[in-house]
């Protein structure tokens, strides 16, 4: 019989995680590197773990992610987001404990666009009285 394979899709900013979750150790693989290796502060690792530990399932399932675009700490929150989503197929009654938490919610905040006339988004030029 095949393993079983879990799927979710995370978004943060301008990152984009897919994941998959493999029965297994709890060893945690992004982009073919181990999180250690991929993620130098660890608050970003406890980010990304946070699904698994709030489910106590860090230990029964293998994490293996995709990610790209953004910065590492999108990155992270992206994987977060993956992962939750990925337990959900992996079993429903994660879902309100998950949902309670906020980490099924997508954060909808991003980088505002820059206006013409603006040297940045607020950002105005510099007001020189004379």
């Amino acid at each position: 019989m095949a393993k079983a394979k879990y799927y979710g899709t995370g978004r943060r900013k301008s990152s984009i995680a897919r994941v998959y979750l493999v029965p297994g150790t709890g060893k945690v693989t992004i982009n073919k590197r181990d999180m250690d290796a991929y993620f130098g502060l660890e608050t970003l690792k406890l980010i990304a773990r946070q699904p698994l530990v709030l489910t106590e399932t860090a230990d029964k399932f293998d994490v293996l992610v995709n990610v790209h675009g953004g910065g590492f700490t999108g990155q992270a929150g992206a994987i977060r987001h993956g992962i939750s989503r990925a337990l959900l197929q992996a079993d429903a009654d994660y879902r309100p404990a998950l949902k309670k938490a906020g980490f099924l919610t997508r954060d909808p905040r991003m980088k505002e666009r820059k206006k013409y006339g603006l040297k940045a988004a607020r950002r105005a030029p510099q007001f020189s009285k004379r």
